[in-house]
């Protein structure tokens, strides 16, 4: 049993279980790594509404992470939703010991707010220093570097200039282009990109936290940044292409995805 990959995630939970912590643990069982979790906060959501988010205590957030610190030993970790400015300080106080994945998850797939503009300020001083890599979409990669992004150039500018918050490593998600998606990884000061074709469905939802938990995963299981991305950018692409068109509203994606 010790020689089974474990990660981490810190995330929010989806009664859904399309997004969030439930994707995540999902994920990482597909790619054949032991999931553990910390719960930062609750959302009431399906696949065509979200009514309700509520965060947990920063000190109960920082009290699960610490259970699963001092007896599983996480080989990589990431966060998703983490809700207000004392969750974010409470997960960077921290120390991991090991490579963690910031997805800056900011608003659900129906457009509730994820994060408050404390914990925005919070997450890019406490947090991103501490990251080894974060992946935000367009908006979020717009929001953080303070520029309009709209096309690879501007993903590429979005990179470097979230870089400079002292995260070594950037993939910015192109998956709302309005070409073919492309995803830009800015490391160790080069630019990588990670094509694939637009699928034509409304069964995403879940996505961007799939998508983070397969990065990690593969990082668990000892692979390189650059080659655990493109793993788990194929992951991902299967898992919309393969929807199982679950719900009446934006569906998950299919966590039962094959790997390469």
């Amino acid at each position: 049993m010790s020689r089974i990959p474990i990660a981490l995630t810190i995330a929010g939970s989806d009664p859904g279980g399309g997004a969030g912590i439930q994707a995540d643990l999902k994920t990482f069982h597909q790619l054949r790594v032991y999931g553990t979790s910390a719960l930062t906060l609750v959302t009431v959501q399906n696949t065509v509404r979200a009514s309700r988010v509520e965060n947990l205590d920063p000190a109960l957030v920082a009290d699960q992470i610490e259970a699963v610190l001092t007896d599983l030993s996480p080989a990589a970790a990431k966060t998703g939703a983490l809700g207000s400015a004392a969750i974010v300080e409470a997960v960077a106080s921290i120390a991991l010991h090991c490579p963690l994945i910031v997805d800056p998850v900011m608003i659900g797939k129906h457009g509730s707010p994820l994060i408050d503009a404390e914990a925005r300020t919070a997450l890019c001083r406490l947090l991103l220093p501490k990251a080894t890599l974060i992946t935000p979409n367009l908006a979020e990669a717009a929001d953080l570097a303070g520029i309009t992004v709209r096309n690879v150039n501007h993903m590429r500018q979005a990179a470097r200039r979230i870089a400079a918050f002292g995260v070594p490593s950037v993939l910015v998600k192109g998956g709302h282009l309005e070409e073919d998606p492309v995803d830009i990884l800015f490391h160790d000061g080069l630019f990588a990109e990670f094509r694939a074709a637009r699928v034509a469905t409304s069964h995403t939802h879940g996505t961007g936290c799939t998508y983070s938990a397969a990065i990690t995963a593969f990082l668990a299981r000892g692979l390189d940044l650059p080659k655990a991305v493109e793993r788990a950018k194929s992951f991902i692409d299967r898992a919309i292409r393969t929807s199982p068109g679950i719900g009446a509203g934006a569906g998950p994606v299919n966590h039962w995805a094959d790997e390469d």
